[in-house]
């Protein structure tokens, strides 16, 4: 068994949201250099705008955007891994507590969401997904999730009999309600199978996946590349002003379900794709 502290988990979920809050993933940024060379008119102008921000933001080491977001945290535990320092969680929500009192990010998460919505000023408590896996290692990755392009999100419990193509509208609709909100060029991530919360679950985890990684499976692959060039073709463009590149990528994970079941899940991110992630 190997040991790890709470000083290590701390000082990673701290430097991690840090990190994403302030430097666009590489490919992230890449995808958005190749929309540019492909745009034209107003949106080509939004594009380059959106480039530049980021380069200021990573030379001036100040966010990305003024929604810092909600801490996301995906972490893979390797089942030989001890850890004796109490509640994991306190050292998750310990790392990002400090990392927004060090980098001066927008706190913005409430206690409660109806009744009283009084600021925690500190962006907890963070949102945490443990998944046990074989090994000594702990594999953490930290998304900062914005309201803008979560609130355009949506899941529906779908009937077997509506298939593929049931799938396939609910992504072009959910898309196309969304319009500009979401704060376009998006990436969009699906989550197909498994059970309500599941499906959300895998939805979000697919837009870690590097932008435009296919799925492995060559079905789900193909049902990547339909769906990107359908949502291209609704002309929403960057930021809503109509243009020809609405999406950067779209991404499926998908899991075992129900036999009366098919829960689609769509989480729809903004160009400003923020996720790092450590081993420790």
């Amino acid at each position: 068994m190997r040991k790890i502290s709470r000083e290590e988990i701390v000082k990673t979920v701290k430097k991690l949201y840090l990190d994403a809050a302030v430097f666009l993933p590489e490919d992230v940024s890449e995808a958005l250099k190749r929309s540019y060379e492909f745009e034209t008119g107003l949106a080509k102008d939004i594009l380059k705008q959106i480039i530049d921000n980021q380069k200021v933001a990573s030379e001036d080491k100040i966010p990305l955007c003024q929604d810092t977001g909600v801490a996301v945290i995906f972490v893979e535990w390797g089942t030989e891994v001890l850890y004796e320092d109490g509640d994991p969680m306190d050292a998750f929500n310990e790392g990002v507590r400090l990392a927004v009192k060090e980098g001066y990010l927008r706190a913005s998460v409430v206690d409660d969401p109806v009744f009283n919505r009084i600021n925690t000023k500190d962006n907890t408590p963070c949102i945490v997904h443990f998944e046990l896996v074989k090994g000594d290692r702990v594999k953490i990755v930290v998304a900062p999730k914005g309201a803008g392009s979560e609130n355009m999100s949506a899941l529906r419990m779908l009937k077997p009999a509506q298939g593929l193509k049931g799938v396939k509208d609910f992504v072009i609709e959910t898309v196309k309600n969304a319009g500009g909100n979401p704060c376009p060029p998006i990436i969009v991530g699906v989550g197909i199978g498994g059970n309500f919360e599941k499906s959300a679950i895998l939805a979000k985890k697919a837009l870690l996946r590097k932008v435009g990684e296919p799925n492995k499976n060559p079905d789900y692959a193909r049902l990547e590349q339909e769906l990107l060039n359908e949502i291209n073709l609704l002309g929403i463009g960057a930021m809503g002003v109509g243009g020809r590149i609405t999406a950067l990528a779209v991404h499926i994970e998908y899991a075992p379900c129900h036999i009366a079941s098919l829960p689609v899940a769509v989480n729809i991110q903004c160009h400003s794709a923020r996720h790092k992630e450590a081993e420790i």
